[in-house]
């Protein structure tokens, strides 16, 4: 019974022995073998490893050989000329020199962020400060990551820390700056809109300058045109005027004399007041006698309108056969129809005016 007791205590030493001198390093990690609290030797590549058993004599830290990252916290930045940025910035680094790890920040990832975010922000203030204020959000922003970067991998090297790249998120302005810039792209906007606006004014002054001239060019070519046929037509009308006053000056006065009555009693209600001797109804016989017409001395004037040829008809005819004694006594009644006929023709010839052989259709039938 003892024996079997010494045997297993036996076997658990020896496992113990065993499974505390074994340790493994995968592919993601790196490790740091130290002995009473001295590196004795650092390992990167992935495998199982020997050390001294338990952990009392030599002991094992890993350390992450990935890529890692550390999210800076928003913070305030003044550039050259006075203004200030909200800046959210990132860095990604790796673990290249354990050794040197160990030594500077004790092997703690916390305490090695802590120094990266110094580091990252003294360095983007850096940057920051030596630039304008457009700078950050125009294409000097690459170039600008670039510069934290390098500034930022010179002071991680003592900590045995490669930087990567270092990347700005976010570039805010502040409040105050957000709204002075709002107001100075409101005013630049609006000397713009004004400018387009002038220039649009001017434009439109000049085209309607253009406009105006051309309608003042044609409105007196048109008020020339139309004085000129209208003298054309008074002319031509004076012309009428004198031709037919030389025709026949008797009716051309009493014509007047019957346009001055229509336009003197138009209305019905004009009283005048007139010397009983007045010429001016001398055609209505107010002197005692009606005026007399001399006939026409010359032939009808042609203005250029067709109408019915008019003969004149000798008046003694008519008052020939006003006198015939067939009509006075009713004898000779053998004869009275053919005169009457001919009365009425002589009559309808007086006021109509009778076709000529020439101008008569060639099937009209013969005047009776």
């Amino acid at each position: 019974m003892n024996r079997l007791i010494i045997a297993i205590v036996a076997l658990v030493i020896v496992g113990y022995v065993l499974l505390s001198s074994l340790f493994v390093v995968n592919e993601r990690e790196q490790a740091i073998v130290m002995r009473f609290g001295e590196i004795t030797r650092d390992i990167q590549e992935p495998g199982v490893y020997f050390k001294i058993p338990t952990d009392f004599v030599e002991t094992v830290q890993y350390l992450d050989k990935r890529l890692l990252r550390y999210d800076l916290e928003r913070i305030r930045l003044q550039v050259s000329g006075g203004q200030f940025y909200i800046v959210d910035a990132f860095i990604t680094y790796r673990i290249t020199d354990p050794i040197r790890f160990r030594q500077s920040v004790l092997g703690s990832l916390q305490l090695a962020e802590q120094r990266i975010a110094t580091r990252l922000e003294s360095a983007l203030r850096a940057v920051y400060g030596l630039r304008e204020f457009d700078a950050a959000l125009s294409e000097q922003r690459a170039e600008m990551m670039r510069e934290a970067r390098d500034l930022v991998a010179t002071d991680m090297v003592e900590l045995g820390v490669e930087v990567v790249d270092v990347r700005v998120l976010v570039t805010d302005l502040t409040p105050e700056v957000s709204q002075q810039t709002y107001e100075r792209m409101q005013a630049e906007r609006n000397a713009e809109a004004a400018l387009i606006r002038a220039r649009g004014q001017e434009q439109a002054q000049i085209l309607r300058a253009i406009a105006d001239r051309q309608a003042v060019e044609i409105v007196s070519a048109a008020n020339r045109d139309s004085e000129i046929i209208r003298g054309e037509g008074d002319a031509e009308q004076n012309r009428l005027f004198a031709e037919a006053y030389s025709q026949d000056q008797s009716f051309f006065e009493f014509y007047r004399s019957m346009e001055a009555y229509r336009t003197a009693l138009a209305d019905g209600r004009t009283t005048m007041v007139l010397s009983p001797d007045s010429s001016f109804f001398r055609y209505f016989g107010s002197t005692g006698e009606l005026p007399e017409f001399s006939a026409p001395t010359a032939m009808p004037i042609d203005i250029g309108v067709e109408g019915p040829s008019e003969q004149p008809v000798d008046s003694d005819d008519i008052d020939a056969l006003l006198e015939t004694d067939s009509l006075v006594s009713g004898e000779g009644a053998v004869d009275l129809e053919t005169q009457v006929q001919d009365l009425e023709s002589l009559i309808e010839s007086e006021n109509l005016g009778v076709e000529t052989p020439e101008d008569a259709p060639a099937d009209a039938a013969p005047v009776q």
